[in-house]
């Protein structure tokens, strides 16, 4: 497990088995660092509109092994606790209520 931090500092918890599933996914083979680079410099974090306890995490990538594209990794908050439950590549940066930058 590592213990990862985004930009405002907060700890996340990135389990084996979390990377293990996001690796599954061949377009996501080499990308381990990526999902530390959004978390740390994202450029756009929403709240989940269906999961208030989920943020999302964007950075865009030029390319990819499918093309230029975000980069979204899913953290679920619950208290102190944070977690990445997932990560993948993405065209757009869905709806939600905006978290960061407060302004655009």
């Amino acid at each position: 497990m590592r213990i990862l931090h985004d930009y405002q500092g907060v700890p996340i918890r990135l389990t084996d088995e979390r990377l293990a599933h996001i690796l599954e996914h061949p377009e996501m083979a080499g990308l381990e660092g990526a999902i530390e680079e959004t978390l740390t410099h994202p450029e756009k974090v929403v709240e989940s509109f269906s999961d208030p306890q989920a943020r999302l995490y964007y950075r865009f990538y030029v390319g990819t092994r499918v093309g230029d594209k975000y980069l979204c990794v899913v953290v679920k908050v619950l208290g102190e606790d944070a977690f990445v439950l997932t990560a993948y590549l993405t065209d757009r940066v869905k709806r939600g209520v905006r978290i960061w930058p407060k302004e655009e």
